[in-house]
């Protein structure tokens, strides 16, 4: 046994034979941890892990200085690209996809034996503070959604200073300034005015590097050059962290975390399974008093993949806590650490973001990334209508639609999207070629994709369930519960949702007869189908008519968008409209506008509804949103 491990054990045997006052005496055999988090900013917006022509324009002193101390990890990634999806996927270390909560604030329920982290550090005695994010994306029964409980201090003034006298802590400290909203004008204005960052931009716009993946203009280089400010800001910050755990005398007694929360902040970052989107800076410090739980030496940069389902494990790990069976990731700290399996990945997933619809999934193995869309019928922009308060974003939808821009950059807006994409990330780091077409690359697109399926399959995708049947399907348990039921296959349905996918004129039959299935899942994928083949699928026309009577509203609107796809735009519009008043829940709403906008019909919506839904002050606030974007579309036509 380690002498930590030695020294925790006795610590405890002290305080089963002395009673709960004990306690106090044992927390210097025990780290405290620190976790700085910050928002929206992907791995290369630090100068530490910048590329060569880039590094000049990045200040960030106190975050290189911290990685050259402590260990950088060059493959960190969020498994979801989008901050609650992400942050539920942290708190419980299972996948977002196996509970069922990977659509942006869905608040869908996870089972109540699955616990936070935190619950299992507190029971331990750590004072646990979280300041203050609480973005989880779930809900347990009997508790509040983001309930603030799980912690021992969660507010803007939660502080581990506040903890009782010689407990251990684990605290969080959030910092919002580097979120996408940073870039948008009224904030940048805003920013400026507090002195964050400076009234012209340290960088001249006109020289600033703009990635490949990235059309050149000048609203791109403004905010590449502003954002270059806001993460100098950041970097501040974390700075006057570190300073004052120094101050505190605690340096020495604490180890410090710091990660992004996925990637962003310029277009084609947040919400995208691309780098930009997902592979995060995260940097560790051990200080030298537990070296022993670190297999990495100071200044290391480290190429071992690393996720955020790695993290609640690791957390529990550096307290001398194995991980519960119910978490999926590995330890990759501390005393319970595991060596990264052979040919290791990291599971990547993308579902509803805010009001907008749309399934992806991916895995990375730090140089191969292989992404497979289970939506190629809508565009890849944009994954929520947020993204248009930057300039950026507005120019770059605008130039398209000009008709001003290269012809690669037009590809993200349009339709039909690459079902499979495939880059190599050492050769092709913006992610701009994809080789999934590349014959030569055939041996790797097949072990990637068939890596896919397995991770799907082991995590038990709720993915493959419409969001929309979530409430009907699952009634009064959880979706982590019914794919896990007899009620479920998760096999037969993915090789489903590729097939009707896949855009395979061949697979059709397959897609007939399971528009005819008495599993309303596979209903639903049947009429995907139809609509990803579009007119290549008019035999299955008559069995796709009959769906528009179907006992779930998902599938009466996959089956009208269907028939629209197919040719029959009157029939389809008709059929969607019929839904409007037979009473759907927020989601399956959210679905119907969504099919709306996808079938060119929001013009010809009735008012009635428009100004139904926006007179309802409880109208859920992504429906409130389409509704909106069908009134101003339909006043910017008139």
């Amino acid at each position: 046994m380690p002498l930590h491990s030695r020294a925790f054990a006795a610590a405890v045997a002290v305080l089963l034979l002395l009673g709960p006052a004990a306690g106090r005496s044992a927390a210097a055999d025990r780290p405290n941890v620190l976790w700085i988090t910050s928002e929206d900013n992907a791995a290369y917006w630090l100068g530490c892990y910048a590329a060569p022509e880039a590094r000049s324009e990045i200040q960030t002193p106190r975050l290189d200085a911290f990685a050259a101390e402590g260990v950088q990890f060059n493959h960190a990634y969020s498994n979801a690209p989008v901050c609650a999806v992400a942050r539920c996927t942290l708190l419980t270390g299972v996948y977002a996809v196996s509970l069922g909560t990977q659509h942006m604030r869905s608040r869908h329920a996870i089972p109540a034996s699955i616990k936070p982290y935190v619950s299992y550090l507190r029971e331990q005695g750590y004072y646990c503070t979280n300041n203050s994010k609480t973005d989880y994306n779930f809900r347990v029964p009997g508790a509040k959604v983001n309930d603030a409980s799980y912690w021992d201090a969660c507010s803007g003034k939660a502080h581990y200073k506040n903890r009782p006298e010689g407990s251990p802590f684990f605290a969080i400290f959030n910092l919002t300034t580097s979120h996408e909203s940073s870039l948008f004008p009224d904030k940048v204005r805003q920013n400026r005015k507090r002195g964050l960052i400076p009234q012209q931009p340290r960088n001249d716009p006109a020289k600033v590097t703009v990635p490949p993946h990235l059309p050149d203009l000048p609203e791109v280089r403004e905010d590449i050059a502003i954002y270059h400010d806001t993460i100098t800001a950041l970097d501040t910050q974390v700075g006057e962290l570190l300073d004052e755990l120094e101050s505190l005398g605690l340096a020495e007694d604490t180890i410090v975390f710091y990660y992004g929360d996925h990637g962003g902040v310029t277009p084609r970052g947040k919400r995208y399974l691309t780098d930009t989107g997902v592979r995060v800076p995260m940097l560790i410090h051990v200080p030298e008093k537990w070296r022993g739980l670190s297999p990495f030496s100071a200044g290391e940069k480290v190429d071992e993949l690393v996720a955020f389902v790695d993290l609640a494990p690791t957390a529990l790990s550096l307290v001398g806590l194995d991980k519960p069976s119910q978490m999926q990731g590995r330890a990759f700290l501390g005393e319970h650490r595991v060596e990264p399996p052979k040919n290791d990945v990291a599971f990547l997933y993308g579902d509803r973001f805010d009001e907008i619809v749309g399934m992806r999934r991916g895995v990375t193995n730090g140089r191969w990334k292989y992404i497979r869309r289970f939506t190629p019928y809508l565009p890849a922009a944009p994954y929520s209508t947020y993204l248009f308060g930057q300039p950026a974003w507005v120019a770059w939808r605008d130039a398209w639609k000009a008709g001003t821009l290269p012809e690669r950059f037009n590809q993200i807006w349009e339709t039909p999207q690459p079902v499979e994409m495939l880059f190599d990330t050492a050769a092709d780091p913006w992610e701009v070629n994809n080789l999934a077409d590349d014959p030569a690359h055939t041996a790797v697109l097949r072990r990637m994709r068939s890596r896919l399926s397995a991770e799907m399959i082991e995590a038990v995708d709720t993915g493959l369930v419409p969001e929309s049947m979530f409430k009907s399907l699952a009634g009064q348990g959880t979706m982590y519960d019914y794919v896990r039921s007899d009620r479920f296959d998760v096999s037969r349905t993915l090789t489903l949702a590729l097939d009707a996918t896949s855009g395979d004129p061949a697979k059709l039959p397959a897609i007939e007869a399971a528009l005819a299935d008495p599993n309303p899942v596979t209903r639903y994928w049947g009429a995907v189908g139809c609509m990803t083949l579009g007119k290549a699928a008019l035999a299955a026309k008559p069995a796709l008519e009959k769906l528009l009577d179907d006992d779930e509203a998902t599938n009466r609107v996959a089956a009208a968008r269907a028939l629209a796809a197919l040719g029959d735009a009157g029939r389809g519009k008709a059929a969607l409209f019929e839904q409007f008043d037979r009473g759907l829940n927020a989601e399956e709403t959210v679905l119907l506008l969504n099919a709306v906008r996808d079938a060119d019909a929001m013009d010809d919506a009735p008012d009635a509804w428009i100004d139904r839904a926006l007179s309802d002050r409880s109208t859920d606030e992504y429906v409130r949103r389409l509704f909106q974007q069908m009134k101003d579309q339909r006043s910017a036509s008139n």
